[in-house]
């Protein structure tokens, strides 16, 4: 089989992502533009020929923020099942394109910002030169009355061992299975950064200069068809065989 691959959808756009407030345990709605967006990214991303194919997904893994949970609503991977939060008739005459599972997780749930949410960074720096603190680093200092780095280390690391002995294997190269083994994940900007470092186990107080905007897709993988290689998926070329079928249509 491929490589497996998770991939990490950070939640449309809200008022607060727009301006720059932390956003951690408050629930926000996408904005129309947030909302518009991301239909647009579950057209072009997601399909039989497209990055993120809905058959090969094995699970799917949502924060409990209804913005989260909003956005993969809005993605229409068509799961059998459907969503946890939705009522039953919603189901019935939907077209159904993955039996993966879809698990509402606490482990993706957002940093929490404890004192500082919904402040923007200028606005915690400003604070803590006031009190005589000095700079501030979410990746080295965490939050006051929130969660430090160590924290959210713990509950990644529990996330990404459940993903790689239900869906990926422990360890060793990868075995030619034709069962799906892509893993979706649609959490926040902050913890989905984090997830990609411990993904690749570096440290958070190394610093995170990774970017994921509100909408935004990654990819992570393994090097060398080899489990014990975890990766960030930089990009990845077109399948020829796509690419000539659109060809031969034209």
């Amino acid at each position: 089989m491929a490589t497996p691959r998770v991939f990490i959808i950070r939640h449309g756009e809200t008022e607060w992502s727009l301006n720059g407030r932390h956003t951690g345990t408050t629930e926000l709605p996408l904005t129309s533009n947030g909302e518009k967006r991301i239909r647009a990214t579950g057209q072009a991303l997601v399909g039989d020929d497209r990055l993120i194919v809905p058959s090969q997904l094995a699970h799917i893994y949502v924060s409990p923020r209804k913005r989260a949970q909003k956005t993969l609503e809005l993605l229409n991977l068509g799961c059998r099942d459907g969503l946890p939060w939705q009522e039953q008739q919603v189901l019935e005459g939907r077209l159904t394109r993955t039996d993966a599972k879809v698990q509402i997780e606490e482990n993706i749930r957002e940093w929490d910002y404890g004192d500082y949410e919904g402040l923007t960074s200028s606005t915690i720096r400003e604070q803590r030169r006031k009190n005589g603190e000095g700079p501030w680093d979410i990746w080295r200092d965490g939050c006051p009355g929130g969660e430090s780095p160590g924290d959210v280390t713990r509950r990644l690391d529990r996330l990404i061992d459940d993903i790689r002995s239900r869906f990926h294997g422990r360890s060793g190269h990868i075995e030619a299975e034709s069962t799906p083994s892509d893993v979706l994940l649609v959490a926040h900007g902050h913890i989905l950064r984090a997830f990609a470092m411990r993904w690749i186990k570096r440290e958070l107080t190394e610093g995170v200069s990774l970017l994921l905007e509100a909408g935004g897709v990654g990819t992570l993988s393994y090097e060398h068809h080899n489990l014990d290689e975890p990766a960030i998926l930089l990009g990845g070329a077109f399948m020829v065989d796509v690419v000539e079928s659109a060809g031969r249509l034209k």
